[in-house]
C-alpha cells in the first residue's frame, strides 16, 4: 500500500507527548522509502505500520482501544492532514490583506510594460505579413514545466513559396497577373535568371529573332520553284485587316470543349466544329439561329476535319475512337472508311487513336496517322486501304498532325510526340526514308506548309517556340528563326497550333492563341496573337472582356477577313472594326454583339458520355454505328456586355 503526504517533513505537526515509535506487529520491520520525483512521498510496505505523534483524537480512549491497528493509523494520518490544511488557510488569510496593495502596484507596472510590448509587436506585424507558431511551441505553452515556467515559443515570419517550397518569396496569381517562382526558369522562354513579368520576349516578341540567310539558292530545285511556282503568286501584298472586333458568339454550342474548326469551302457563312465528345456542329453565323448538331458521328474526341474537294457536301472526320468517317452533312449519316479498333476496348496498350489526317487531291488519297506512329493510305473513291501501314515516327509515339504540300501534294509533312517533324515523299514511303527530320525541343503540336507556294514550314512546339523554315530545299538542320510564344498548356486544353493566313500572298502572317493571360482592367484575358513570321513581331493581340477563357482553337476564313475561335464550349466570330472619322457613322455602323445559346447550355439525360468533367482522357470504347441524331435549336439572345455563359 502507498500513502502520499502533500506537506514537507519539516512542516509535520508534532505534539509534546511521547515520541517513541510503535513496535511493529507480526514481526514486520518498519521500512521507509522516498519517491524518485517527490522526496515528500513515502513508499510503505503493505505489512508496515507507521508511527505518528500521539495526537489527541476526538474519539474516546475506549473506542481507540477497540479500533484495529490499520484503522487507527489511517485516522491519525487523516487528522494530521486536516490540521495542516487549517493552519495553511489561516496563514494565507493573514498574509492576503498585506499583499493586496503590493499586487496592485505590480499590476500597474506590468500593464505599462505590456502596452509597450504590444506596440512593438504591432510594428513587427506591419513589417512582416505572416506570423506562424509551430505546433511544438503551442504544446509547450499549454504544458508548463517545473516551477510554473512555460516552454519557449518559436515564431516564423518567413514567406513560403507554393512552387519550390522555399522561403523568402511567393508565387501564384496576384489579381489578374501570375507571378513566377524566381527559383524556376521563366515559364515563357524556359530560360533561368528572370521571371515571366521581366522576360524580354514578353515585352517584345521579336527579341532575339535573327532571320537566317538563304542557302543553296542556285540549285535546280530553286530554278523550278522560281519558274513554275513563284510566277503564280501575286507580288503585290494586299492590305492586311485584323479581325479584332467580336461580332457574335454561340455560347455553349457544344457539351464539351471545342477541338477543331473548319469553314465551308463554298458557303461563306457556314462554320463546322467538333468537340471532345465527338459531336459535329454546323452553324450559320449570319443567321445565328440556324445550327445543326450530329452527336452520332464519333464516340469521343473529333480531332480533324477535311472536306471532299469533289463534293462539298461530304466531310471526312478523324477521331480518337480510331475511326475515319465520311459524313453526309445533309443527313448526318456517316459511313466508316477505317476502323483501327474492330475488337473494341482492350486496354490503352492496344487502343489506337487518330489525330493527323489530310487529303491528296491529285491522287484521291486520304492520309491518316495513328497514336502508335503509323501512316495509313486510303482510297477515298473505293473506300479501301492501300498497302500496309508505314512507321513514320518513333514506334509507340503519337503522330499529332499531317499536311500535304499545296504545290506538290506528294510531299508530306508530319509532326509527332517524338520531338520531330519529318518530310516524306509519299511515292516512296518506307520506314526511316524521310527526306528531312526537323528536330524540336519537346512535343510538336502541328506543322504546316505555307498555303500558297508551299516553300515555307511553320511548326508549333511545346517548348513555347514557333519555328519557321523559309526554304524547304535548303539546309533544314536549323530553323530560319525561332519565335518565343506562350502556348505551353496543361492536359485540360486542346493543343495550340499556329496556322498561316490563307489570304496572305506574302505567306508571313500566322495566328495562334496565347496561354499566359494579360491584365485588362483587373480581368485576366487570354488574347489571340497575329504574328509576322518573317520578323517575329506581334502584329495584333485580339481580346474581348466578354471572353475570359482560353482560345486554343483558331481558324482564319480562306476568303473573308473573319476569324473563328473555339473557347471552351463556345464559338465566336471576329471581324475587323470599322475605321471611320465620323463618330455618328461609326456609332450606327457598329453592330450590337449578338449571342445565341446552344445545346451545351441544356441539361441532357445521362449517357455514356454524360460526364461533365473536362479531363483529357483520349480513349473511348463505345458508340458504334448509332443512328444519326439531328438536333436544331432556335433560341436567340442579343445584348451588350458579358454573357451569362
Amino acid at each position: 500500500m502507498i500513502i502520499t503526504s502533500d506537506f514537507p517533513k519539516s512542516d509535520t505537526p508534532r505534539a509534546t507527548g511521547s515520541t517513541a515509535k510503535a513496535k511493529p506487529q507480526n514481526g514486520a520491520s518498519q521500512t521507509e522509502s522516498t519517491h524518485h520525483k517527490n522526496p515528500n512521498r513515502r513508499r510503505v510496505s503493505p505489512h508496515t505500520t507507521l508511527s505518528f505523534p500521539p495526537f489527541p483524537l476526538p474519539a474516546s480512549r475506549g473506542l481507540r482501544r477497540h479500533m484495529p491497528p490499520t484503522m487507527a493509523t489511517r485516522a491519525r494520518f487523516v487528522y494530521s492532514r486536516r490540521r495542516a490544511a487549517d493552519e495553511e488557510e489561516e496563514q494565507e488569510e493573514a498574509s492576503s490583506s498585506s499583499s493586496d496593495e503590493e499586487e496592485e502596484e505590480e499590476a500597474e507596472v506590468e500593464g505599462s510594460d505590456e502596452e509597450g510590448d504590444a506596440e512593438e509587436e504591432e510594428e513587427a506585424d506591419a513589417d512582416e505579413p505572416a506570423v506562424k507558431v509551430s505546433p511544438s511551441a503551442t504544446a509547450a505553452e499549454k504544458a508548463p514545466g517545473r516551477g510554473g515556467r512555460k516552454g519557449p515559443i518559436t515564431i516564423s515570419l518567413k514567406k513560403v513559396c507554393k512552387v519550390c517550397k522555399k522561403t523568402g518569396h511567393q508565387a501564384g496569381f496576384k489579381g489578374a497577373v501570375y507571378i513566377d517562382c524566381p527559383m524556376k526558369p521563366c515559364f515563357l522562354c524556359k530560360m533561368p535568371g528572370h521571371t515571366t513579368l521581366t522576360c524580354p520576349h514578353r515585352v517584345a516578341m521579336e527579341h532575339g529573332v535573327i532571320p537566317a540567310p538563304r542557302r543553296n539558292t542556285n540549285t535546280s530545285l530553286d530554278y523550278v520553284f522560281q519558274s513554275q511556282i513563284k510566277g503564280k503568286i501575286s507580288m503585290v501584298k494586299p492590305r492586311f485587316l485584323v479581325p479584332n472586333h467580336l461580332e457574335c458568339g454561340n455560347i455553349k454550342f457544344h457539351q464539351r470543349r471545342v477541338t477543331c474548326l473548319e469553314f465551308h469551302p463554298t458557303q461563306n457563312n457556314v462554320l463546322l466544329s467538333g468537340d471532345k465528345k465527338g459531336l459535329l456542329g454546323i452553324w450559320d453565323y449570319v443567321k445565328l439561329h440556324e445550327k445543326t448538331t450530329y452527336d452520332s458521328v464519333h464516340s469521343c474526341i473529333l480531332n480533324s476535319m477535311k472536306f471532299d474537294t469533289a463534293n462539298d457536301g461530304v466531310l471526312y472526320t478523324a477521331s480518337s475512337d480510331g475511326t475515319i468517317s465520311s459524313t453526309d452533312l445533309d443527313t448526318g449519316i456517316g459511313s466508316p472508311l477505317l476502323n483501327l479498333n474492330p475488337d473494341g476496348w482492350n486496354g490503352s496498350n492496344t487502343w489506337r487513336m487518330i489525330y493527323g489526317m489530310d487529303l491528296n487531291t491529285e491522287k484521291g488519297l486520304l492520309l491518316v496517322a495513328d497514336s502508335f506512329g503509323f501512316l495509313y493510305l486510303l482510297d477515298r473513291r473505293s473506300k479501301t486501304r492501300i498497302g500496309q501501314p508505314v512507321l513514320i515516327h518513333k514506334k509507340g509515339s503519337k503522330v499529332t498532325g499531317l499536311h500535304c504540300n499545296p504545290a506538290q501534294p506528294e510531299v508530306l509533312l508530319s509532326s509527332g510526340n517524338d520531338h520531330f517533324a519529318r518530310i516524306w515523299d509519299t511515292r516512296k514511303l518506307e520506314p526511316k526514308s524521310a527526306l528531312a527530320s526537323l528536330a524540336h525541343g519537346r512535343v510538336v503540336n502541328s506543322g504546316y506548309f505555307s498555303p500558297r507556294g508551299g516553300n515555307k514550314i511553320l511548326t508549333t512546339c511545346q517548348d513555347n517556340r514557333i519555328r519557321v523554315w523559309d526554304y524547304i530545299f535548303g539546309n533544314l538542320e536549323s530553323p530560319s528563326r525561332e519565335i518565343v510564344h506562350s502556348h505551353d498548356f496543361n492536359r485540360h486544353l486542346t493543343p495550340f497550333k499556329a496556322e498561316w493566313d490563307p489570304k496572305d500572298y506574302s505567306e508571313t502572317v500566322a495566328v495562334i492563341g496565347r496561354y499566359i493571360s494579360e491584365n485588362h482592367n483587373g480581368v485576366a484575358l487570354h488574347p489571340i496573337d497575329f504574328i509576322d513570321t518573317s520578323t517575329g513581331k506581334l502584329l495584333a493581340a485580339v481580346m474581348d472582356p466578354d471572353i475570359t477563357t482560353i482560345s486554343p482553337v483558331n481558324k482564319l476564313h480562306p476568303r473573308d477577313d473573319i476569324l473563328a475561335t473555339g473557347s471552351s464550349r463556345s464559338i465566336f466570330i471576329w471581324k475587323p472594326k470599322n475605321d471611320t472619322d465620323d463618330p455618328m457613322e461609326e456609332r450606327t455602323s457598329q453592330k450590337v454583339k449578338e449571342y445565341v445559346y446552344g445545346s451545351g447550355s441544356r441539361k441532357k439525360s445521362n449517357s455514356k458520355h454524360g460526364d461533365s468533367s473536362d479531363d483529357d482522357s483520349d480513349g473511348g470504347s463505345g458508340g458504334k454505328n448509332k443512328k444519326a441524331k439531328k438536333t436544331r435549336f432556335t433560341h436567340t439572345a442579343k445584348g451588350k456586355g458579358k454573357s451569362k455563359a
